[in-house]
């Protein structure tokens, strides 16, 4: 199982001892940047310090054995890459791509960055192109890394206070898990948890008080 724990900068110095206390600091694996302010605080004047913009999310795992999944996601704007990287390719045939019905050779001190099949499923995408005698390409999408703060960190849907925003949640469950596995929230709030994980179709425990 993996856990994840959202904090503000008050306190994240705090439980990170104590997170690292109970999992090993060998099993932290990341802290995650979520978006914090609202709207209508960014235009706020007379400040004695900069404004807090972000909160953190702590991913943690009990064991090194836990299941983990690359979350791809669109990119917002269209750029060309060189489909060679620096180095120099292992064997004799990697030298060597078809492109556009083409054999090329990869140029010297310089190695192939994408497999053949990669290649015509870029081609199939029309997102391929050989401009002076170099090869481009354009993905569609790109790996998430650790800055989510191109999605809203909380949602005013249900007016509470501390609301994740079903786009975080989702990142989080689709990363840590697979259908009919179990989503716990200890915290559950406004129960955004427990609707996104329906949603995924995992099953899910809920837990609040008042």
């Amino acid at each position: 199982g993996s856990f994840y724990m959202r904090i503000d900068y008050h306190f994240g110095h705090y439980m990170k001892i104590l997170l690292d206390e109970i999992f090993g600091r060998e099993n932290f694996k990341n802290e995650i940047v979520v978006n914090r302010t609202q709207e209508f605080f960014k235009h706020a004047t007379g400040l004695k310090k900069f404004m807090v913009d972000t909160d953190s999310v702590y991913f943690y795992t009990k064991t090194p054995n836990y299941l983990f999944r690359e979350v791809k996601i669109l990119r917002k704007d269209e750029k060309w890459w060189e489909i060679t990287l620096p180095g120099r390719p292992k064997q004799e045939e990697d030298k060597y791509r078809m492109i556009q019905g083409q054999k090329m050779k990869s140029p010297k001190g310089r190695k192939w960055g994408l497999k053949q099949e990669q290649i015509e499923e870029y081609k199939r995408l029309d997102r391929i192109k050989v401009k002076n005698g170099k090869v481009y390409y354009a993905p569609i999408f790109t790996t998430l890394k650790s800055n989510w703060t191109d999605i809203p960190g909380y949602t005013r849907k249900w007016g509470y206070p501390t609301e994740n925003s079903e786009e975080l949640l989702e990142r989080i469950i689709r990363a840590s898990s697979v259908e009919e596995d179990i989503i716990l929230d200890a915290f559950a709030g406004s129960g955004t948890t427990g609707a996104v994980a329906e949603k995924l179709k995992r099953r899910w425990i809920m837990i609040d008080s008042s």
